[in-house]
């Protein structure tokens, strides 16, 4: 497991960064961690280190984003509204977990068992307002 402290947006952007260097199509990044940790912001700097054009912002209420125009296309989800996948639609994530792209998802615990292969699992803390504990097991 590798720990890293970012202490800024700008350093968790970079971590995301780090973490699309080493992605492959069919990944599934699995980002826990408490409101405000920076999942986002992470999935936001994977997104530019991919080639992703304009806004990347969070799917909360919409479940997923789908982003193209880079190296791979990329998948946001947020599962947060959802306590468990079980009654919904068994193609609801369909869409978004695509063989030849990579996908982010928050909150993922309600998506267990129903997830493609993950590449690495990222859990975010609070240590302030600004720093961050990231850890990221490959």
């Amino acid at each position: 497991m590798e720990v890293i402290e970012t202490n800024s947006a700008a350093g968790t952007e970079a971590l995301g960064a780090r973490i699309a260097e080493r992605l492959e199509p069919g990944d599934v990044v699995l980002l826990s961690g408490e409101l405000g940790t920076g999942k986002t912001t992470l999935v936001r700097g994977a997104c530019r280190a991919l080639g992703v054009p304009g806004p990347v912002t969070s799917p909360t209420f919409t479940i997923g984003q789908r982003y193209g125009g880079g190296r791979l296309p990329v998948s946001h989800l947020d599962l947060y509204r959802l306590q468990t996948l079980e009654g919904e639609d068994p193609a609801l994530l369909e869409d978004y977990l695509r063989p030849e792209g990579v996908a982010f998802v928050e909150w993922p615990a309600a998506g267990s068992g129903r997830l493609a292969r993950p590449a690495p699992e990222v859990r975010l803390a609070h240590l302030d307002e600004q720093r961050r504990r990231v850890e990221i097991e490959w």
